[in-house]
């Protein structure tokens, strides 16, 4: 693959733009200043550096961010700021998606990538791949509501009563959800069913892959190929 090419592929901007930017000389190649833009690399093993900042050249982009409040997942956001604001331009331009969406209020794990099979294959139904919420209530939590949750409620433009996976009270007042959908504010609405409400809402983790510890609100973190691994694993679920 020429240099220009794979910065083009990586989101630097346009082939002109690349190759400009490649014989000023503020492009480095596994360490080297290479000023000429139709130089062959590999792409397997190539190590960019670019204006001083290093960028190891990835095929497909695949992300986890922790999306904090007041960011909407959305490339024209209406009200705040876009979560891509929180991400470097390169792979901005380079068209990373958000993998299924939060609201503008909800903390936690957002998964981006620009490969459109794997975002099928995580927010796919069929999939059922599950997401585990923590929702901070307005009311007290009972078991009473947590067994409402599990069997299932009834929502507006839904053909059957929609059921949580699982249910756990945390504390008085903050209940652990696990859902195998994401339609629109589902937690938010299953909550409100029992006659209860969301003031604060968090995700925890996608599959078996959690937000992690280290990952500081409004930061994002590469997915390497062990974190991919386990989000394409196969999740079986029995109801206890």
């Amino acid at each position: 693959m020429m240099l220009a090419r794979a910065l083009q592929a990586q989101g630097f901007g346009s082939r002109k733009a690349c190759r400009m930017r490649v014989r000023t000389g503020t492009v480095a190649v596994n360490g080297v200043v290479c000023t000429d833009p139709d130089a062959e690399v590999d792409p397997d093993s190539l190590e960019l550096s670019v204006d001083g900042e290093p960028w190891r050249f990835r095929a497909r982009a695949y992300l986890a961010l922790h999306k904090p409040a007041g960011y909407e997942c959305s490339r024209q956001p209406s009200h705040h700021p876009g979560v891509f604001a929180l991400l470097p331009a390169p792979l901005v331009q380079r068209g990373v998606q958000c993998v299924g969406r939060l609201d503008q209020d909800t903390t936690g794990l957002l998964l981006l990538s620009d490969d459109g099979q794997f975002i099928h294959r995580m927010i796919s139904p069929k999939r059922g791949v599950p997401k585990v919420y923590r929702a901070r209530c307005a009311e007290a939590v009972t078991p009473a509501m947590c067994d409402v949750l599990v069997a299932g409620v009834p929502l507006r433009d839904e053909p059957a009563p929609v059921a949580a996976l699982a249910c756990e009270a945390i504390d008085e007042r903050t209940v652990k959800l696990t859902l195998a959908e994401g339609k629109y504010h589902q937690v938010k609405r299953m909550i409100a069913a029992t006659g209860n409400s969301v003031v604060a809402l968090h995700r925890e983790s996608i599959g078996v892959y959690a937000l992690p510890a280290d990952l500081e609100p409004g930061t994002w973190r590469w997915l390497e190929a062990d974190d991919l691994e386990r989000l394409e694993r196969t999740w079986p679920f029995v109801k206890s």
